[in-house]
């Protein structure tokens, strides 16, 4: 059929179907990585008859490919021209003899075609399940990376805790990792698996709450410090606490996706008429869950910035506590980015320098001599003062000797 590779995206990822070496060939002709969609799936979607024995035969014979989508990615699905259904997907059917794109076409009416594969609607809700399947998964890999990069032991946080809701995080994890250990063995999820998972969501949410207000509460404490001492000594804290709970939250996060991928393959296989509907479903309640954890996490850097802020601004009368919140603060925001990274929340990090004393001293030497002629002397004086100051400390820093204002002599 003129080389014909059918493409189906939902805006997370791009399915890509048909022959096996037109697949292949559209893949490496457009250098796009990919996974198995798991293609043999959708016959569970089919209802009897005929013709749907012959779709059923072009599952069996074609393959399917997913592709997670990049900014890169998305913007070559963006060239390819597809066609935007009403259930929020983009569909469309590539033709070309050596695999490169040539030109887009519909879908043609024909039950049996290639191409009709993917026009028939369960077929189509199907697979976007699957897509969305795949794509949590790949989130799913991410965060257990995250978590492997910052050595964090997540049920040693859990069990330091005395509220009997974290306790059972711990159990709901574990059987919910052994389902999705069965799941890949078996291919489905029966009513046994399903019966051990199904009461474990109350428990995620109940602990994601729960960390999200420790982090708000951390982000108050910050808030509140106006001593540059006490933001310095909060900041160091925020190093350990925010880690923590940050690995927390990931790992409820998982956990919250392992369940969908699980809901997903029982409605797949017990209703497969809602599977759009709930999956649609899954998608904004998912997406709620990332904003609430986006809202609260940029709340923090918010005060963390201030943090950096305001230690700057009294770097005069604090040269030691000034830089310990800046490094404390710079360990924090990197570890926030990393976690809302993990997450595919949009950010960025820049780390803050502290500022240098004797920056700080010019400055007010400068305000100073724009005060007028007046101001000239006492600026001089200022000046001077600031740079003997500045050569003190910058020499009992590197001796490791504490720096004690001296006195001056009014004799």
């Amino acid at each position: 059929m003129d080389h014909e590779v059918q493409l189906i995206s939902d805006g997370e990822g791009l399915a890509v179907i048909g022959q096996p070496a037109d697949v292949e060939r559209f893949l490496t002709s457009e250098g796009l990585t990919s996974k198995d969609l798991g293609l043999p799936r959708l016959k569970s979607v089919l209802h009897s008859g005929s013709v749907v024995a012959q779709a059923g035969s072009q599952i069996v014979a074609n393959t399917g490919r997913w592709v997670q989508l990049t900014p890169q990615s998305a913007a070559k699905v963006a060239e390819y021209g597809l066609r935007q259904t009403p259930k929020g997907l983009s569909t469309g059917v590539v033709r070309g003899p050596h695999g490169q794109i040539r030109n887009i076409v519909q879908f043609s009416k024909g039950p049996v075609s290639p191409q009709a594969l993917v026009a028939n609607p369960a077929v189509l809700a199907g697979a976007a399940g699957i897509m969305a399947q795949l794509a949590m998964k790949q989130t799913m890999d991410e965060i257990t990376d995250y978590l492997a990069a910052i050595d964090a032991k997540v049920d040693a946080v859990l069990r330091a805790q005395n509220d009997a809701v974290l306790a059972r995080m711990i159990g709901a994890g574990l059987v919910i990792d052994e389902t999705m250990t069965i799941r890949e063995q078996r291919g489905r999820v029966d009513d046994i698996m399903w019966s051990k998972v199904q009461t474990a969501p109350t428990t995620i949410a109940d602990t994601q709450a729960y960390a999200l207000l420790q982090l708000d509460a951390l982000a108050d404490r910050l808030e509140s410090k106006t001593y540059i001492n006490e933001l310095a000594a909060t900041a160091k804290e925020a190093e350990t606490v925010v880690r923590e709970w940050l690995a927390v939250l990931a790992r409820t996060f998982q956990l919250q996706d392992a369940i969908a991928v699980l809901e997903l393959d029982r409605v797949l296989d017990e209703s497969p008429d809602e599977l759009d509907g709930h999956r649609l479903g899954l998608k904004i309640a998912r997406q709620k869950r990332l904003t609430h954890i986006s809202d609260s996490t940029e709340r923090l850097l918010s005060r963390i910035n201030a943090a950096v802020e305001t230690a700057n601004a009294n770097v005069l009368m604090n040269p030691f506590d000034t830089p310990a919140v800046v490094r404390s603060s710079n360990h924090v925001l990197a570890g926030v980015h990393d976690f809302r990274r993990a997450l595919s929340i949009e950010s960025s990090h820049e780390a803050s320098e502290a500022r240098a004393w004797t920056d700080a001293a010019t400055d007010v030497k400068d305000k100073a001599l724009g005060a007028g002629a007046h101001g000239v002397s006492a600026a001089r004086n200022l000046g001077s003062e600031a740079i003997s100051r500045a050569g003190s400390v910058t020499g009992r820093i590197s001796s490791g000797i504490p720096w004690k204002g001296r006195r001056r002599n009014d004799g």
